[in-house]
């Protein structure tokens, strides 16, 4: 026969009063993390995502929607002719530089060290040409030929890239050369090239006729080219962007893709190998596009002006001042709700531009966007003489 388990001991009965107290300590706790963890972005633990650095954002907002170590200043390689394109593309569109402008290969150019396009002394290359060497093949070469068409010397040039970046709030970034070649302090980060690939490709979108390209040849057919980026031809959407590498970056990449109207940038620095970059790129882009949507905010009704008391004129129209594009979880633009607060008269004065009222876009109670509303002209207060007019104009018609 089995012997009977012991009962134990009964355990001692947890005052109502204590439970209640425990479950609002928990709830809190778990509120303040969801807080916390909604106003950063979510760092994706996927055994895919192999690379040690990692972010991708949303181009028409600029938001990141998730990293990995994405500040860490890391080697960015070839990554780095993204910044001297930028500054090229800069001076094409203020006419400094022309697309069919030419450039002579000097002896310098040919035997550059780095990834090449197979450029030999005496040539003579457009500058489309050497765009379009620098985004497929990552030529060295190439880009050295366009930092001649441009500043008296590289050393000038890479000021202009540090300034540049300065400009765009990339913080983490120091550039030594134009090309990535390795060199003590030339550092950046995920971030900062997340955010000089959306200044490039939001001002100028000419550079993805080039970034696109997956096959080309060189000399009327004499050379093969073939991009280095493979999403281009193995990723649904894929846009650009430019891949890099040296023994001290590992393999990296600015991974641009659009699908329905959301264009995302995947930056992925030093993944142990070329395939683990693409598959970690492909990790980022998907998670953007299976979880994020883009929703635009409509009001629910026209604006109507607003009454002016003592004005120069009786009302002044409103506009909505700000972007309507919302970034937002798939889940919540499903439950969006906009509503319009607006105030019911004003005082002159009135100045264009004044904040007259707000447009806020909710889902399930939480905000996802507040956009003012704004006087659209300026409003002149009456001088006492006006109103005098006024009072006795109002006087004679009411007898």
């Amino acid at each position: 026969m089995g012997r009977k388990k012991s009962a134990g001991a009964p355990r001692p009965a947890v005052p109502r009063r204590s439970r209640l107290l425990a479950a609002a300590v928990c709830a809190a706790l778990i509120l303040a993390g969801a807080i916390v963890w909604l106003r950063r972005p979510q760092t994706i633990e996927l055994p895919y995502l192999t690379a040690r650095n990692a972010a991708v954002m949303d181009v028409s907002t600029g938001r990141f929607l998730s990293e990995k170590d994405a500040d860490a200043p890391r080697s960015p390689a070839s990554l780095t002719k993204l910044m001297t394109l930028l500054l090229v593309l800069d001076d094409i569109e203020s006419g400094v530089l022309g697309w069919e402008d030419t450039f002579t290969v000097t002896p310098a150019e040919a035997h550059t060290l780095g990834s090449k396009y197979g450029m030999r002394p005496g040539e003579v290359f457009t500058v489309r040409q050497l765009v379009a060497g620098a985004v497929m093949v990552s030529g060295c070469d190439c880009i050295q030929s366009l930092v001649k068409l441009c500043a008296p010397d590289e050393a000038a040039f890479v000021e202009r890239m540090n300034q540049r970046a300065r400009e765009l709030g990339m913080n983490h970034t120091t550039f030594v050369n134009c090309t990535g070649l390795p060199a003590p302090g030339h550092l950046t980060c995920a971030y900062d090239i997340a955010r000089m690939s959306r200044e490039l490709i939001l001002n100028h979108p000419a550079i993805r006729e080039y970034t696109t390209i997956w096959m080309d040849s060189l000399r009327d057919g004499a050379s093969g080219l073939v991009n280095t980026n493979k999403l281009i031809r193995f990723y649904q959407g894929a846009t650009g962007l430019k891949t890099g590498s040296t023994d001290a970056a590992l393999y990296c990449l600015s991974a641009t893709a659009e699908r329905d109207g959301m264009e995302l940038i995947a930056v992925i620095l030093k993944a142990p190998t070329s395939t683990q970059r693409f598959e970690s790129a492909k990790v980022l882009l998907n998670y953007g596009f299976a979880a994020y949507g883009l929703g635009e905010a409509q009001l629910p009704q026209p604006l109507t002006p607003i009454p002016v008391t003592l004005g120069d004129a009786p009302s002044v129209t409103v506009r909505l001042e700000g972007e309507r594009t919302i970034l937002a979880a798939k889940e919540k633009l499903a439950a969006m709700e906009v509503e319009v607060q607006m105030a019911e008269s004003l005082s002159a004065p009135v100045d264009a531009g004044a904040e007259v009222g707000r447009m806020t876009v909710t889902s399930n109670g939480e905000t996802l966007a507040s956009i003012p509303l704004t006087a659209d002209a300026a409003v002149a207060r009456l001088s006492y003489w006006q109103i005098f007019q006024r009072c006795l104009q109002k006087a004679f018609l009411a007898q």
